[in-house]
Order: structure tokens, then C-alpha cells, then sequence
């Protein structure tokens, strides 16, 4: 890969968040990033210092003292990007933190570009691209299985699972265009049955990964639920029952909730984005009730699973099933909550006796609430969030991994259509090609450009 542009710049930024604070801590890194530190660090010569230490003096910018820090060196190749790398750990005055990062640009540095230093790790070859994409994953990791979904994949547990299939393709790839070299004695080197073989491992491998997507989605961003009903089902209380706390307002008055309302929720280290919608119901005056209904139809469309709550008391079969079968027609995951039941209503559970997945509760006296926040993961998420298997959390892999199982349909094709070497090896470059987009082998100054302006500045 080409150098890119300011590829030799030495950049600098804050790494910790914005805002007042105990301490901040500013990177730099680049060719002159110790030089740099040095000329503004008067209590010791940084640059004669062993790597991987740290130094404790007054920054001061000509006479002017900026700060008493803490600097931290990495000598090239062993920091994180691979370059010579300072951090100057100072006081969490942003006025402080300015001033030090203002002059260490007028020494010549510029300001990092988001997620610049981890793009630098990927070049220099300290991380491959699926394991730089996961420090943005671990950086924005808000439950247990998401952190552990993204250490996996910064350890190498994806780019592992790509690479072992990459380097059994390149072996017959190798075969395969060495015959190319001998077209004229008609010779074969690759064994077309172990090829064929070896394909059928690789799709398997493949479906695998694709199939892992639905429950990497989950982890990595979590369940939008979407409670939906008639007014004064409940909706609101049931909210609040979920949350343990008291988040929406609670009313006897149909219509109370007129907009939707989110809270996030972790149940069993999966995050749920719950949303009380407003009541639905086809005739109302009120046209700011109208807007928040519409509001719920769309909430309920764009849902990945749908919670109908409905009064047990009042509600009938026929007008339940009907439901379903909207619910059903419009190929949306949906739950359905009976409300305002406690145990000594056993009519009122006969009723619906005969519906399958019916979830009785009572949202107001806390009645059944663990039950249904545990039927609520059992629809949601299908699969172990604690596997120990590699897991697809990145829509860019499951693009390229969809790809790639066409791709490899392709080589099974020409397999069974005897084609000639040259057609064979043109479909086996394709599926290397997919293969290297994930991990890095394959890719361009603008994709890379497009990963990495996702990272935040100092990362």
C-alpha cells in the first residue's frame, strides 16, 4: 500500500475526553513526536530516555510554564502506531490542555484527524482492519457482551478465523496459476477434489459467520422495542415497572403519553432501547394525539421487536387474533402482554387459554416482570451472547462476507463445469479479494478514510 497523504506529519491531540477533569492526556505521535516533547519538556532529554518511561517536570513554552506533566515515551516500532509516541499526561484544565497542544503545533505538529492513530497502527501493522475496527467497537461498548465481542475480535479472534481461510484459498490459488504457467502440456497441479472439498469449508465457514450477524447486530447495537397498545393499557407503567423507576408520567387519562418516549435498558448484558409510544386509537380529535399515533406506527415499523400490550380485561379473542395477523402480515417480531391480570383471575386467563405466547402480567403491582423481561431476550436474541465463537458485529464484514459466499458459489460452478484453469483462478482471485477487504489486505485511501473518520480525535 501507497503512502497516503500527511502519512509522515507528526499529530497531535487530546486523548481524554473534553471538559474539566482530574487529569488529560495528550498524544503525540509521529517521527519528531519525542523531539518535539523534548524542546518543550526542559527537565530532562527526553530523547536520550529508554522507551516505555515515564518523566515527571515542569512544560514550559520559551519562559512561560505551561504545566508540571507526567511524559510518557514509546520508541519506534513498540508504541501503538508503531512511531515514536509521547503522552504528555497533564492537569484536566481545558485552558491548560490548549495550551500545551497549541505549542506543540507551533513546533510543527498538526491536529490528529479522528481516529488517525489507530488508522497509523493499521499502516504500520500493528492491528489489521477488522482489529482497528474493534477499538472503535470497545471504545463504544456499553454492556458486558459487547466489550467482550470487541476484545475478542482487538485479540485477533475474527481476523484469526479470516486468515486460516484466506491462507488455505492462497495455497490452491498458487496451484491453480502455476497451471496457467504450463497451459501448454496440459498439466494439472491442484487436485480439483480436494479444491472442491476445500471450497465446501469455506462456505460452511462462511454461512457460519453470516448466520452469527443477527446476534452480533444485537450486541453491538442493542434491541429496539417498540410498546405498543391501546390508551390506558398500561404502556407507560409498564415502562416504568421495567425500569424500576418512575420515567414516564402515569395517568388514568386515555392519552396521557403524546410522543414516544426512549429509555435504554440492560437485561442479562443485552441492551434494550425501549420506547413508550402513544396510544393508539383510529378516532381522536385531538390532532397532537394524531401526531403522536403516527409517531407510534412509524416507531412500530422501524422496531425490531414489537411489545402489544392490551387490557386482559377488555380485550377479546377475535379482536387479539386480527391483531396477530397484522402483526404477521406486516413480517414484524412481536410479543403480546396481557395487563392489569393478578393470579386470582383465572377467567380472564381461560379466555386466552387457547393463544400460544400470550405473557400475563401485571405492570402496577410488579406481577410477572422478570418473566417478561426473560421472554423478552429469549425472542430478541438468538444465540449465546457468552460464546466463545466468533461473532460478526460489522455491517462492512457481513457485506464482504456475503460476497464472498457468492464468490465461492462461483469456484463450485466452474468445479462442475470442468472450466479451464484461467476462468478457475479469475474466481478464486475474487474470493481472496473479499477475504482481504475485511482484514486489510484490500482497500483504498477513501474506504480507510470512511473507517476511520467514525473514531473520535485522540484515538
Amino acid at each position: 500500500m501507497g503512502k497516503l497523504l500527511g502519512w509522515d506529519d507528526t499529530i497531535v491531540a487530546l486523548a481524554t475526553p473534553q471538559g474539566i477533569g482530574a487529569i488529560g492526556i495528550i498524544r503525540v505521535s509521529g517521527k519528531d513526536a519525542i523531539i518535539v516533547v523534548d524542546e518543550l519538556f526542559p527537565s530532562k532529554k527526553l530523547t536520550e530516555q529508554p522507551t516505555h518511561t515515564l518523566h515527571v517536570g515542569m512544560m514550559k513554552n520559551g519562559t512561560e510554564t505551561l504545566d508540571e506533566v507526567v511524559v510518557s515515551i514509546y520508541k519506534s516500532p513498540k508504541s501503538y502506531t508503531g512511531e515514536n509516541v509521547a503522552e504528555i499526561s497533564c492537569h484536566g484544565s481545558p485552558f491548560i490542555q490548549e495550551k500545551i497542544i497549541q505549542a506543540i503545533v507551533a513546533k510543527g505538529c498538526r491536529m490528529a484527524k479522528p481516529g488517525e492513530f489507530t488508522q497509523r497502527a493499521f499502516l504500520n501493522g500493528k492491528l489489521d482492519l477488522a482489529q482497528a475496527e474493534a477499538v472503535a467497537d470497545i471504545i463504544a461498548s456499553n454492556t458486558e457482551a459487547s466489550r467482550n465481542t470487541a476484545l475478542k475480535n482487538i485479540r485477533g479472534g475474527f481476523s484469526n478465523a479470516m486468515t486460516e481461510l484466506r491462507e488455505q484459498l492462497i495455497k490452491f490459488s498458487a496451484l491453480i496459476e502455476l497451471e496457467l504457467d504450463f497451459a501448454e502440456e496440459d498439466v494439472a497441479f491442484a487436485d480439483r477434489t480436494q479444491l472442491k472439498t476445500l471450497i465446501s469449508q469455506l462456505t460452511q465457514s462462511t454461512q457460519k459467520l453470516l448466520a452469527s450477524f443477527e446476534l452480533g447486530n444485537v450486541i453491538k447495537n442493542g434491541v429496539q422495542v417498540a410498546i405498543i397498545g391501546k390508551p390506558n393499557a398500561g404502556k407507560s407503567t409498564l415502562l416504568n415497572s421495567l425500569l424500576n423507576e418512575n420515567r414516564a408520567i402515569v395517568s388514568d387519562i386515555a392519552g396521557t403519553t403524546r410522543d414516544t418516549i426512549e429509555e435504554l435498558l440492560n437485561i442479562d448484558g443485552v441492551l434494550f432501547r425501549l420506547i413508550d409510544t402513544a396510544g393508539i386509537r383510529t378516532h381522536t380529535s385531538d390532532e397532537i394525539e394524531t401526531m403522536g399515533v403516527e409517531r407510534s406506527l412509524q416507531k412500530m415499523q422501524q422496531a425490531d421487536v414489537v411489545l402489544y400490550l392490551f387490557d386482559a380485561n377488555e380485550m377479546q379473542q377475535d379482536e387479539l387474533e386480527a391483531i396477530i395477523s397484522g402483526f404477521e402480515k406486516q413480517s414484524l417480531k412481536y410479543m403480546l402482554v396481557g395487563n392489569k391480570v393478578d393470579a386470582t383471575q383465572q377467567d380472564v386467563l381461560t379466555q386466552f387459554g387457547s393463544m400460544a405466547n400470550v405473557n400475563f402480567i401485571s405492570a402496577k403491582n410488579n406481577l410477572h416482570i422478570d418473566q417478561l423481561k426473560k421472554q423478552l431476550v429469549s425472542i430478541a436474541v438468538k444465540g449465546d451472547i457468552n460464546t466463545e465463537a466468533t461473532i460478526v458485529t460489522n455491517a462492512r464484514h457481513q457485506d464482504a462476507l456475503q460476497k464472498l459466499a457468492t464468490a465461492l458459489q462461483d469456484v463450485v460452478n466452474g468445479l462442475d463445469a470442468n472450466v479451464q484453469s484461467d476462468f478457475l483462478a479469475l474466481d478464486i482471485r475474487q474470493c481472496l479479494h473479499y477475504l482481504g477487504e475485511i482484514t486489510g489486505e484490500i482497500t483504498n485511501e477513501d474506504q480507510l478514510d470512511y473507517i476511520f473518520s467514525k473514531f473520535c480525535i485522540g484515538k
